[in-house]
């Protein structure tokens, strides 16, 4: 086949797929597509981090953020450089994240000119502040969590709750493995749209 048939023809299904996924909400456009770009972005994300465990986190993270917005897809460029567009800044936001925050608290120590110089103490721990918020922001998560009809609800408590892998939830809820990763997406994307309802910020 002519590579520009194929290229057309390849973006024309994925479209077709994107449709049924975003208007029809189809398990099974959610799955061709993760079939089809899962082990390619994957691979990209795993040349970035160098650690598997992440790179397939940072997997899911991009196909529940690409899921959710599959209302900003153009069948102009293919569905692959979109997704790997939104892998590439989602691994940019996880390195962000990974800096260490700089506390309140501080040290002082002498110089060698016998001057006291104050200076901040990098810390992975949250002042008091930060904590808080944290505890508001998990409760009001918990509160929407348990909102959710089964079996998504479910499905976050023993990711998120229960800390199980992906393995673990399809032996535990006896489903294929395929069937957790999608169902787990679409929770996501709900919890994400009751939180925009609510205006809650999570």
């Amino acid at each position: 086949m002519d590579a520009k048939v194929e290229t057309n023809s390849r973006l024309q299904r994925d479209y077709q797929l994107v449709c049924d996924a975003r208007d029809k909400g189809s398990h099974r456009a959610y799955a061709a597509l993760m079939a089809s770009y899962r082990e390619p972005l994957y691979l990209l994300l795993l040349r970035m981090t160098h650690n598997a465990t992440t790179a397939d986190d940072l997997t899911m993270e991009t196909f529940s953020k690409a899921f959710l917005q599959l209302h900003r897809y153009s069948p102009t460029g293919t569905f692959s450089s979109w997704l790997f567009s939104i892998g590439v800044n989602t691994y940019i936001d996880y390195v962000r994240k990974r800096k260490p925050d700089t506390v309140s608290l501080s040290s002082i120590t002498r110089t060698n000119d016998n001057e006291f110089v104050e200076y901040q103490i990098p810390s992975g721990q949250p002042n008091p502040e930060e904590a808080m918020i944290r505890l508001q922001r998990d409760a009001a998560l918990k509160e929407v969590v348990a909102s959710l009809k089964e079996p998504y609800r479910r499905i976050i408590e023993l990711r998120y709750y229960e800390d199980l892998s992906y393995e673990e939830i399809a032996e535990r809820l006896r489903l294929p493995l395929g069937t957790v990763k999608v169902r787990l997406l679409r929770a996501k994307a709900l919890l994400a749209s009751i939180v925009k309802e609510r205006g809650d910020v999570i």
